[in-house]
C-alpha cells in the first residue's frame, strides 16, 4: 500500500467533526433519536431545526461513527446510546462546555507562535490564572466524566475500616474523587481546596451523592491556603500537570507536611511511558499544557518519582485506571 495523504486530510478537517458533535450535543439529536424520533423529518421538528440541517447532520454522524443509518432511519451506536443520549446515567455531553470553551480554544488560536515560545499565548498564567472561572466551567461539565476513574480510584486506594480517615482534596473541582472515596468508605472525611466558586459546585455533589455532612470545604489557592496536619490521604487529581518540575516539589513538599506519619498522596494524572509517544491519550495531553498554561506538562513516571523524592516521599507505585485512560499514583510518606 502506498503513502496516502487521508491522514492529513483527516487531522486538518478535525475542526469540522468537533463542531458537528457539539452541534449535535446542543440540538439533542442523540436523545431525539433514542426517544423515537428516527428520520430527519422527525428530528427536525424534535429538536426544533431545519430538515435539510439535520439530514446532513446525521449523514455525518454516520460517516463519523457516532449513528448507524439503514432505511433513512437513524440509530445510536451503542457508544453514543451510553454516553450522549441525555436520558443515560453515563452521559457526558456536557464536556463539550468546557472542552470547547471559547477561552480553551482561543489557547491554540495560534500554536506556531505557542511553540516558537515554549508557552501559552493566553493572558495571565492561562487556565492557571487566579479564580480562573473557567474552573468553574470545569467542575460543572466534566463530573459525569469523571465519577468512572473517581470510583476506579476508590477501589484500588486501600482504607483502614476501623478509624476516622482524614482526606484532603487539593484542587477539587466537582469534587467527585474524595466524594467517591466517602461514598464507599463511611469511616472517611473530605476536606475539599479550591477556588470559593469551584467549591460551590463540588459541595452541590456532594449533597447530591448523599455525603454532605463528611465533606467540609476551605476555599483559597492550593500554593497558599492552610492545609491543616495529620491526613491520611491528599488527594492530587488533574493538578500537578499545570506547573514546572520546581513548582510541583515546592506543592508536594507542603503535601508531605500535611500528612500524617503514615500518610499517602494519591495522585491522578494522564502518565506517558517513557517514549513519551504511547499510550496516546497521555502522551497527546501535554500539548493542551503547552497551550493552555505557561510551563505544565504530561510528566512520565519517572519524573513524578523523582518530584515525590525530592519532596520527601519513601517510594511511588503507578496504577492504571482503566477503563479511563489516566493514570493513578500512589506515594508513601
Amino acid at each position: 500500500m502506498g503513502p496516502s495523504p487521508q491522514l492529513i486530510f483527516d487531522t486538518v478537517n478535525a475542526y469540522q467533526r468537533s463542531a458537528a458533535i457539539k452541534a449535535a450535543i446542543e440540538l439533542d439529536i442523540f436523545t431525539g433519536i433514542a426517544e423515537g424520533a428516527e428520520t430527519s423529518a422527525e428530528l427536525a421538528q424534535k429538536c426544533n431545526a431545519s430538515e435539510r440541517g439535520v439530514r446532513i447532520l446525521c449523514d455525518y454522524l454516520t460517516v463519523a461513527g457516532f449513528l448507524n443509518k439503514q432505511d433513512g432511519r437513524y440509530k445510536l451506536t451503542e457508544d453514543s446510546a451510553v454516553f450522549l443520549n441525555r436520558r443515560s446515567p453515563a452521559y457526558m455531553g456536557s464536556v463539550v462546555d468546557f472542552l470547547q470553551s471559547p477561552m480553551l480554544m482561543e489557547a491554540f488560536k495560534d500554536m506556531t507562535t505557542t511553540v516558537r515560545t515554549g508557552t501559552t499565548i493566553m493572558p495571565d498564567e492561562g487556565t492557571v490564572s487566579a479564580e480562573n472561572p473557567i474552573w468553574i466551567k470545569f467542575a460543572r461539565s466534566m463530573a459525569p466524566m469523571m465519577m468512572m476513574p473517581a470510583q476506579v480510584m476508590a477501589q484500588i486506594v486501600e482504607i483502614d475500616p476501623n478509624k476516622k480517615v482524614k482526606v484532603l482534596d487539593i484542587a477539587a473541582g466537582h469534587g467527585m474523587y474524595g466524594i467517591a472515596l466517602a461514598q464507599r468508605h463511611p469511616n472517611v472525611e473530605v476536606v475539599a481546596l479550591d477556588w470559593p466558586g469551584v467549591l460551590e459546585v463540588a459541595k452541590e455533589n456532594a449533597q447530591k451523592m448523599g455525603v454532605a455532612d463528611r465533606f467540609s470545604t476551605r476555599p483559597g489557592s492550593a500554593f497558599d491556603v492552610e492545609y491543616g496536619n495529620d491526613y491520611d490521604i491528599v488527594l492530587l487529581t488533574n493538578f500537578l500537570h499545570h506547573f514546572d518540575p520546581p513548582t510541583c516539589e515546592t506543592l508536594l513538599k507542603k503535601v508531605y507536611g500535611a500528612l500524617a506519619s503514615d500518610g499517602r498522596a494519591v495522585t491522578v494524572e494522564f502518565v506517558p511511558n517513557e517514549d513519551r509517544v504511547t499510550p496516546s491519550m497521555s502522551a497527546g495531553f501535554s500539548l493542551i499544557m503547552l497551550a493552555s498554561t505557561p510551563s505544565g506538562d504530561a510528566y512520565t513516571f519517572s519524573e513524578f518519582q523523582r518530584m515525590f523524592e525530592h519532596a520527601g516521599f519513601k517510594r511511588s507505585e503507578l496504577h492504571q485506571l482503566a477503563p479511563a485512560p489516566a493514570q493513578l499514583i500512589i506515594s508513601y510518606k
